[in-house]
């Protein structure tokens, strides 16, 4: 299974009725190949706050199947997308078991650009893995700013950096209305960020839930709450 359905972040969605599932991949450049093009300038790279070894990802285990599964992702992408489209058919299938909405988060731990990789399935061409399940929630963070927002079943969240060689694509994010995620040092956030208004989003993961042009309040957890990179804001 690509997929993964059973971790902190997936059961906050179910007191709301949802079922996710989460792709988790190695990030940065962990695997010889970079599938998160702007960590180095955000500060967000391996060395720094990653959430790559967060939670069960300080596993060995965790580690090395991540490392797999990005690995055939990189070398054999066409039976990558494949196998990926036969989980979310069997994830599909457990939601409608369970009577639950699903939702699928395919950038776990990676920031790839999945609305320009074509898919087939049953013979049939789809521009993107969101044409083929047009009734199924997508939704990522990214750190990409010129990120296709336009799709209706594909929910972007911007993830805020405060380096000063991201600023460009925060004030670009922001211009653009973008819903920014900023992680805070603590649970005190401010009522306004940046000129925008901040909601508190650690309740739950499920981002395409909220509305658009408004700050989410993360609090830092774990190591990130020494993070001195930019990435951690201190309110």
């Amino acid at each position: 299974m690509l997929l993964t359905s059973e971790n902190a972040k997936t059961m906050k969605g179910e007191k709301y009725g949802y079922h996710t599932a989460i792709l988790y991949l190695s990030p940065s450049d962990y695997s010889g190949v970079n599938l998160c093009p702007m960590a180095k300038i955000a500060g967000c790279g391996l060395e720094n706050t990653c959430l790559f070894h967060a939670g069960r990802g300080r596993m060995s285990n965790v580690v090395a199947g991540r490392l797999r599964k990005t690995v055939f992702f990189n070398t054999n992408q066409k039976e990558f997308m494949k196998e990926l489209i036969q989980d979310i058919k069997k994830e599909k299938r457990k939601s409608v078991i369970n009577n639950t909405r699903l939702a699928i988060r395919l950038n776990g731990t990676s920031d790839i650009v999945w609305e320009r990789i074509p898919v087939t399935d049953n013979g049939i061409e789809y521009n993107n893995i969101f044409e083929l399940f047009n009734d199924i929630q997508f939704y990522d963070y990214t750190k990409i700013a010129t990120r296709d927002t336009s799709i209706k079943n594909y929910d972007l969240t911007f993830s805020y950096s405060g380096t000063e060689k991201f600023k460009p694509f925060v004030e670009k994010a922001l211009s653009n209305g973008m819903r920014t995620a900023v992680v805070f040092r603590t649970k005190n956030f401010p009522i306004i960020f940046m000129g925008k208004k901040v909601i508190a989003g650690d309740d739950s993961d499920l981002r395409f839930t909220e509305p658009q042009n408004v700050i989410v309040g993360l609090y830092a957890k774990g190591s990130a709450i020494k993070d001195k990179t930019g990435f951690v804001v201190d309110c």
